[in-house]
């Protein structure tokens, strides 16, 4: 081979690779932000039924991927709102799903990519519809998945003999090449983080002729299942233990499912061939029939599974609190309220944890602790989705007059919970700034003002989480209290403000450095109005609950309620355009 052809190989096979690996996540990423809000409910609901769990897993698997889904579980799990038991079932059927994928795959639908692309783009860009707009991302990405295919077995099938002798080490017709085979997949895979790249490639060869038989496609199918897990593995880095132990979960299980696929690999290339006369969906078929057949025979021992990864993965830190958030409870509205109370002190918990951690980030960089803090983020926000869609079925309810504007305080609440959370994951952002400009560093007595802002600021949030506390019976107090605490940081702000510019006038500190600590100032300025929004909300005649309806079950649903008809727009921008309103 010339190098022109060497480099058209190279480059034709990596583009190709490319090509399918964006357009697998550019589909999965359309289908799971068109589906979110169907999907996101429903994890709260069947996780407590092992064989629910396992159909929504498989779905939510097959939309997005295993790898994806399992970050998704990782994520629920970190923020307290499914336990690693009820993780199980759902971890489970994502390897199943993500099968069910690969059978799309293995259809030869390379003539409507071209179509699929075109349809894709212009739906994304034109629909205004959600749903429409994200499922024309994903039939986008549909159409680069199968481009990038058509563009790897172009260029694999010129030069097929090259592979050959390199795949003839990696086939399964000998126990040695099945192993060589399984661990290179899972190796590749674990780089790319992609199995259905992996296995895309595996088809792609099919189709140049570089691989003719079963035997030599069975280890990149089963070896990319292993590979796999390292995507889960890097998105529990500095979550909770549990979290951490839904990684080991799913890894535990592709080992052992890949195990009992080497065990029975002579029936697997008896009875698979029967399946199909063609090579690549026998290879999806096969695929499917492992995980199937691993996760209905696993599912009964789940709970043993989760004992036995606890004990792989021993910890002296306890799991921090769950969720109150229980649907059961939504037939009881004044219990439900009392649970959505106690979830918003558990988020405000999870904001002044993060808080005390940017206070050490200020200090000294630490990569787990800037994890960490990026971690809580993402789990106050899912947080605040979760408790939106709690909210919304207690709306469902027969609600008094009191419930009914109590509930829209705890919303509002909770969406400057969320803020809070926002600007001190900024206070980190701000630090990993700073270090990055040597010229930007404060002197002792500009630490020490940040340090005094950032004292006030836990003590406004402690005591916010002290009048969240459902029990307490007089939520007004407190929040009087943390209204007081918010005008006396004002006046230590200013101050504060007051010397640094003072520092910047006796060029103590350097412009870069005063413009970050203005930065600073700012985020920690919106976080005390964020915590008086919550301080008069607490204050409102409507905040509190009455104790003797906590466990009053209601049989009826909501009224009928009056819905306004429809106005006429015409009128309203006429206004809008009339001198009288300007």
């Amino acid at each position: 081979m010339d190098t022109s052809s060497i480099t058209g190989l190279i480059f034709g096979l990596l583009g190709g690779l490319a090509l399918f690996i964006f357009g697998m996540r550019t589909m999965s990423e359309g289908l799971s932000t068109a589906l979110a809000d169907d999907i996101r409910p429903l994890l709260g609901k069947v996780t407590r039924n092992r064989l629910a769990g396992l159909g929504l897993g498989t779905l939510i698997g097959g939309l997005i991927q295993s790898s994806a889904s399992i970050v998704l579980f990782i994520g629920f799990i970190n923020a307290g709102l499914m336990t690693l038991a009820q993780s199980i079932g759902p971890i489970l059927g994502a390897n199943i799903g993500t099968t069910l994928s690969v059978q799309l795959i293995s259809f030869k639908l390379s003539d409507y990519c071209l179509p699929a692309i075109f349809t894709g783009l212009v739906l994304h860009l034109v629909a205004r519809k959600q749903k429409l707009k994200y499922g024309g991302q994903a039939m986008l990405g549909f159409g680069l998945l199968f481009l990038g295919m058509v563009f790897m077995g172009d260029s694999i099938k010129p030069h097929r003999e090259l592979f050959e002798p390199w795949l003839a080490h990696l086939s399964g017709s000998t126990l040695r090449g099945l192993i060589t085979g399984t661990l290179v997949a899972a190796l590749i895979t674990g780089v790319i983080q992609s199995s259905g790249a992996v296995i895309g490639m595996g088809f792609a060869m099919i189709s140049a002729g570089a691989i003719t038989d079963f035997e030599g496609i069975f280890p990149i199918i089963i070896g990319a299942n292993v590979g796999t897990c390292v995507t889960g593995l890097l998105g529990s880095i500095g979550t909770t233990i549990d979290a951490r132990r839904a990684a080991i979960t799913h890894l535990l299980f592709n080992l052992i499912s890949t195990t009992l696929a080497i065990i029975a690999s002579p029936l697997f290339y008896r009875f698979i061939p029967a399946t199909s006369d063609d090579l690549i969906h026998q290879a999806a078929n096969a695929g499917t029939i492992k995980m199937t057949l691993t996760a209905l025979l696993m599912l009964p021992f789940a709970p043993r599974l989760g004992k036995i990864v606890t004990k792989l993965v021993p910890s002296k830190r306890e799991q921090p609190e769950s969720s109150y958030l229980d649907n059961q409870l939504l037939n009881r509205p004044e219990l439900a309220i009392f649970a959505c109370l106690k979830e918003l002190q558990r988020t405000v918990r999870i904001c002044a944890e993060s808080l005390h951690l940017a206070a050490e980030e200020f200090i000294q960089h630490d990569h787990k602790r800037a994890k960490l803090i990026s971690v809580n983020e993402n789990s106050v926000n899912t947080i605040k989705l979760t408790l939106r869609i709690y909210l919304t079925g207690l709306t469902k309810q027969y609600l008094s007059k009191r419930q009914s504007i109590l509930i829209q305080h705890i919303d509002r609440c909770m969406s400057d919970v969320e803020r809070v959370g926002d600007h001190v994951a900024n206070l980190s952002d701000i630090a990993k700034r700073q270090r990055s400009i040597s010229s930007a560093r404060f002197g002792p007595d500009a630490i020490e003002d940040w340090l005094s802002i950032h004292r006030a600021i836990e003590e406004l949030l402690a005591k916010v989480i002290e009048s969240l506390d459902p029990e307490k019976a007089d939520f007004q107090e407190t929040a009087k209290q943390i209204i007081e605490l918010q005008e006396r940081y004002v006046k230590t702000a200013i101050h504060v403000r007051n010397a640094h510019f003072q520092r910047l006038e006796n060029k103590e500190v350097t412009p870069i450095a005063g413009m970050l600590f203005n930065d600073y100032l700012s985020n920690f300025l919106r976080i005390t109005k964020h915590v008086k929004n919550i301080a008069l909300a607490e204050q409102q005649p409507q905040f509190w609950l009455k104790r003797d309806k906590l466990h009053k079950i209601m049989s009826h649903e909501a009224p009928g309620y009056t819905v306004p008809d429809d106005i006429n727009p015409k009128d309203y921008l006429d206004r809008l355009q009339s001198d009288n309103y300007r």
